[in-house]
């Protein structure tokens, strides 16, 4: 397959391209006939994994939102749908692409991509939540390798995950955004022991992670020692991006995603119920939705690259905050049926949601209470974007500089 791009001048002759570079694989490899991961193995080599990627690392080196014409067309085709448990390749793989050596990006974006190998995140610690950078988890050189312990918290998936996403404290003698080293652990290896949390839900879709000396190659180090901080910064914004987007804001019509649950509650109401100040609600949500509709399309449209900017911090806060108020008024239309018929049995998820809307309206109801806490808290987001986007002051910080073996802590 001919990958050259480099002629291409306008969007319609990269549309083109990327249609004809579809054809050509398809003629040779029909989903309906082949094994999911061997098929998505196919397109990993041909570049039509993440087009944005570099060539041979799953990519053709084009515009990410060209990607939409390859989804719609592997889908038109029978391709199956990405398995939601993984999710995480959408953060893991653009920080190794960005950060990774080469014998990483061999090793781990092509089996993270075909699904044999799962990701989770291991960030947020009991006492380093909004405050990241605060982290404890402590790594120690030993030779070629690291000796690492410490306790990581709200690690979604954890319990599937083959591989996590690790950042720890290798030097506490620095300030806290110093002395930060990532690294990709080992999820099967000897002393690392996964413990569900339930939640309000009924499920354990979170898990407790705990690492005691555990053993990590050096040669599985993401980045530079001490530059942990720097490549958690590109987790960390296709994180916000990939939850903004996700939630309710990243379909191509007009009216899906969790609003349209709204919707259809008022189409099944009774007519002496559809008063017109509940209209008004349902309308100013639709319109609230639509908006962010198009305000993630055209993040999308002005990406220049496949690492976003502070900008996901918006999809991401207004996404939150919205999806709680969609489910609120889903539930006020359901009445007190809404308040029945849900499991509340212990168990642990095989999929995720981030919004919920998967599972219906009572279960989106709580599930969404976290769209304000993972990834970044709603508090957390304004102050990125005020700080970042609008320019305002930042919030005074005393501990910015001082050492992190200084810093008082609780």
């Amino acid at each position: 397959m001919n990958s050259s791009n480099t002629k291409l001048k306008t969007r319609a002759e990269e549309e083109t391209y990327v249609n004809e570079l579809v054809d050509e694989f398809l003629t040779n490899h029909d989903p309906k006939k082949m094994d999911n991961v061997v098929f998505r193995g196919a397109r990993f080599d041909a570049g039509l994994a993440w087009i944005h990627f570099p060539e041979g690392e799953g990519g053709l080196g084009m515009r990410p939102n060209l990607q939409r014409i390859i989804e719609r067309r592997m889908r038109e085709a029978g391709a199956e749908p990405t398995d939601p448990t993984t999710f995480f390749m959408s953060l893991a793989g653009p920080t190794i692409s960005t950060h990774g050596s080469e014998e990483q990006k061999k090793r781990f974006l092509k089996p993270m991509y075909t699904g044999e190998e799962r990701w989770c995140q291991l960030f947020s610690e009991p006492g380093a939540g909004s405050d990241f950078a605060g982290l404890a988890c402590k790594a120690e050189r030993d030779g070629d390798e690291w000796i690492v312990s410490g306790q990581k918290v709200w690690n979604t998936l954890a319990h599937l995950g083959d591989w996590g996403m690790l950042v720890t404290r290798s030097n506490p003698e620095l300030p806290k955004h110093k002395g930060m080293t990532y690294f990709a652990l080992d999820m099967h290896a000897e002393g690392v022991e996964v413990r569900p949390l339930r939640q309000i839900t009924g499920e354990a879709e979170f898990n407790e992670v705990y690492v005691t000396e555990v053993r990590i190659p050096d040669s599985h180090r993401i980045g530079d020692v001490g530059e942990g901080w720097r490549v958690a910064l590109t987790t960390l914004m296709n994180e916000r991006s990939a939850i903004g987007g996700s939630s309710g804001g990243s379909t191509s019509k007009p009216g899906m995603g969790p609003i349209s649950d709204a919707v259809e509650l008022w189409k099944a109401l009774p007519a002496e119920r559809q008063n017109k100040a509940t209209l008004d609600k349902l309308m100013s949500l639709w319109a609230k939705a639509e908006t962010l509709r198009l305000t993630n399309q055209r993040a999308s449209a002005t990406a220049k690259a496949g690492n976003p900017g502070p900008e996901g911090s918006i999809g991401k806060l207004a996404s939150a905050e919205l999806n709680k108020a969609i489910y609120e008024l889903c539930l006020d239309l359901m009445g007190p049926e809404g308040q029945i018929d849900f499991d509340y049995t212990f168990r642990r998820p095989e999929l995720l949601s981030t919004d919920g809307s998967i599972h219906g309206p009572r279960y989106a109801f709580l599930r969404v209470r976290a769209n304000s806490i993972e990834g970044g808290t709603s508090e957390i987001m304004r102050n990125i974007l005020g700080e970042q986007i609008l320019g305002l002051p930042g919030e005074p910080r005393v501990d910015k500089e001082i050492p992190w073996i200084e810093v008082p802590r609780s």
